[in-house]
């Protein structure tokens, strides 16, 4: 499960001071659902919007992923409540881990891994002359010991380095780091890690392309969350409805056309 946050960029109104709408998503990635959405306030941010979005899901059994904007103590723990495992990018909003998990992916770097309890996993893909590499290493926690009581249920230390050559052009090298719930296994972590980008993918790129939903001037009280929610509802039956083999903006124009084909699109599940 992937949460993230987009901005409705139409729904501001600046004659009246009101920002464009802020909206955090969970979206099941294997499964292409999504399944809930919650207004960010103005006054607050998503840190405290997330913990009151997770209360209202059963995530029991589930591997929740964020961004980095979701790495708190309290989302965590939150996660750990219900009984789901968390894997959270790790960045310089959380200075001190951050700085210790380069130091300590560095020092073992340096020493090859030598005498070391580590997992690891490598992915090659390529598409129009680009190809990219990403390695995944896994650390059990015993290696940064000082942080177990701060974050619950913490069991992994995650590195990920990719490697990035397009034909004809530089060569490009970055790392990412991950702090995760799940025990030491890099393939499963790495699938966590790839699917969290599913979400732009599947369900923010598909809003904005196919639903226009960054161009809807929709903005008086609750209709852009309302709305917002009708779009997702019907990106989540499109994608579920199988008895045409098209994009979704072609089975939204059937829809359109063909009231059969529409009964089909509402009864998808």
């Amino acid at each position: 499960m992937a949460i993230d946050g987009k901005t409705l960029k139409g729904s501001h109104e600046r004659c009246q001071g009101k920002k464009a709408l802020h909206l955090i998503s969970a979206w099941a990635t294997e499964q292409h659902l999504s399944l809930g959405q919650l207004k960010v306030d103005d006054k607050t941010n998503e840190i405290t919007a997330v913990p009151k979005l997770l209360d209202s899901l059963l995530l029991k059994g589930a591997i929740v992923t964020l961004d980095a904007m979701g790495c708190q103590r309290r989302i965590a723990q939150h996660i750990k409540a219900q009984e789901a495992d968390y894997v959270l990018a790790v960045k310089e909003n959380q200075e001190r881990l951050y700085q210790s998990l380069q130091k300590t992916f560095l020092k073992a770097e340096v020493q090859q891994f030598n005498a070391m309890t580590y997992s690891h996993h490598e992915t090659v893909e390529g598409d129009h002359g680009r190809i990219e590499t990403r390695r995944y290493t896994v650390l059990p926690l015993m290696y940064l010991h000082q942080f177990k009581c701060r974050w619950s249920g913490l069991q992994s230390l995650v590195q990920v380095e990719s490697q990035r050559q397009v034909k004809g052009g530089p060569f490009s090298q970055e790392k990412r780091y991950y702090i995760s719930s799940l025990p030491m296994n890099a393939p499963l972590i790495a699938n966590a890690i790839r699917a969290h980008w599913r979400i732009e993918n599947n369900l923010h790129w598909s809003l904005d392309v196919i639903f226009r939903e960054d161009q809807s001037r929709i903005r008086k009280a609750h209709a852009p969350e309302n709305v917002g929610w009708l779009r997702r509802f019907a990106l989540t039956l499109l994608k579920k409805e199988n008895s045409f083999k098209a994009s979704i903006r072609r089975k939204r124009f059937k829809a359109l056309m063909d009231n059969n084909y529409l009964n089909s699109v509402l009864h998808a599940f």
